[in-house]
């Protein structure tokens, strides 16, 4: 079979060489972007009298007729015709005859795969921050349950200060806010159009690009032909961006994971989101957290996979180029599931209160605060850390906490102690006093929460 291409070629490849060198079996996915870009295209070159009205309205009424066909799954594509451009050029023209070989009068498979990318990574993007703003909704909604709730804030994994478990909640609420952020800002990017840009050097067809640029929704076209066909910024750029809601992700799940475990107990996760043993009746598995944690590997490999690709790439199109498509994919793919597997653990988590409040009434967690009790006794800082640091090791060594000393063994120890030293050392007190911006005293989470809803309000209007 003579290619779409071959007219300068005397020997066709072999199957085997065509097999390798295909992209059909993964670019199929931009059938409908390419569709797309071929309705504006053929609208502009109809516009710019470069071909006539009876062309154009046979050609618009394939392309819809074939975008019928994607949406019904019913096309069947082959691997001769290598790659989504071809393939569709070669379906369009069974349907409608000698006019579908005009289509790409003006256009070149470069500029339209750059194109057809761009639309779908704009697309995708705004499908992913939807899907942020799901999870971030799950984390307002828990943190406005369970501001009084306390559990212990670690450092190094070692209990440092008792928190707010919203305080918790709603750090994770502002990295996704940053996340959602980033996505929003590189719209900016992954917003331009390429179309026009020909194989490298633009064409000798009077084209209008502004009409092809406003008719696919852009925001700005590319003017630079060569950097238009050549430019994979943005779809780095998405993985990069994805590369940072996984590391997000799997840091949420690692504290999921030692959070349902009993050595900890603070919450149980859905029977929805977890797995039990082929030999060990009594397991419950936290599998769905562990994945997501384990897929945040596997967005990194394909950033890592699209800098590799790129980073030795002469201007303009290359070859090598066709392989930035299925590590975008999988990106997309991996991060809406997780995303989304994780705000229904979110939405069905069991939080165990009581188990949080034994776990800050059984640490020295509340160290800091005798500390500051010291201290605003006039006893310089560091010299009442010492002081406390002492209190602490008798304690161990009598298998105690600090609420459990007297307020004898407390003014022996210091004479500046009083009998409301008890009370700065509750939990609840701990948290409760810590009301400086950001931090994690009741109403300071409160104004918190506040701010995370007119957040999450702005970016909705």
């Amino acid at each position: 079979m003579k290619k779409l291409w071959g007219g300068r070629f005397s020997k066709q490849p072999e199957e085997w060489v065509d097999e390798f060198g295909a992209s059909i079996s993964f670019d199929q996915q931009l059938a409908s972007q390419d569709i797309k870009g071929s309705l504006a295209h053929a609208k502009m070159l109809f516009q710019c009298k470069i071909i006539d009205e009876s062309a154009y309205e046979n050609i618009k009424n394939g392309l819809l007729s074939l975008q019928s066909d994607v949406e019904e799954e019913e096309l069947t594509y082959s691997v001769k015709y290598e790659d989504i451009h071809l393939n569709l050029e070669k379906l369009l023209t069974d349907k409608i005859g000698p006019d579908g070989g005009k289509l790409h009068t003006a256009r070149s498979r470069n500029d339209q795969v750059a194109t057809d990318f761009h639309l779908y990574v704009k697309e995708e993007t705004l499908l992913i921050i939807a899907h942020i703003e799901e999870l971030q909704k799950s984390l307002l909604h828990l943190a406005e349950e369970h501001v009084e709730t306390i559990i212990p804030g670690y450092t190094h994994l070692q209990r440092a200060q008792p928190v707010s478990f919203a305080h918790h909640l709603l750090a994770y609420f502002w990295m996704l806010d940053r996340d959602k952020g980033r996505l929003q800002d590189s719209l900016k990017r992954s917003d331009i159009m390429p179309l026009g840009a020909g194989a490298l050097a633009g064409t000798t067809f009077e084209i209008d690009r502004n009409i092809t640029m406003n008719e696919l929704g852009f925001r700005d076209k590319y003017l630079n032909s060569l950097d238009a066909v050549s430019d994979r910024d943005f779809a780095i750029e998405c993985c990069s961006n994805a590369s940072m809601i996984m590391m997000h992700l799997s840091r949420f799940c690692e504290e999921l994971i030692l959070w349902s475990s009993e050595e900890f107990g603070f919450i149980e996760i859905s029977d929805s989101f977890t797995t039990g043993s082929s030999m060990m009746p009594q397991k419950k598995n936290p599998d769905m957290a562990e994945l997501i944690r384990g897929k945040s590997g596997r967005v990194y490999g394909s950033l890592i996979s699209l800098l590799t690709l790129m980073k030795g790439l002469p201007l303009a199109y290359n070859k090598d180029m066709q392989e930035d498509k299925e590590p975008v994919f999988d990106t997309v793919k991996t991060v809406k599931g997780c995303l989304s597997i994780m705000t229904g653990m979110m939405n069905e988590v069991i939080i165990h209160v009581d188990k949080m409040n034994k776990a800050v009434h059984q640490d020295f967690s509340n160290a800091t605060e005798l500390a500051d009790y010291l201290a605003k006794k006039g006893i310089p800082f560091r010299e009442a850390h010492e002081l406390v640091g002492d209190m602490v090791l008798q304690c161990i060594q009598k298998e105690c906490y600090l609420l459990d000393v007297t307020l004898e063994e407390y003014q022996e120890w210091c004479p500046l102690v009083e009998n409301d030293l008890f009370e700065a050392l509750s939990p609840k007190t701990a948290v409760e006093r810590r009301n400086s911006e950001g931090g994690t005293g009741f109403e300071a989470v409160r104004q918190q929460i506040d701010a995370a809803q007119l957040k999450m309000a702005v970016s909705n209007n």
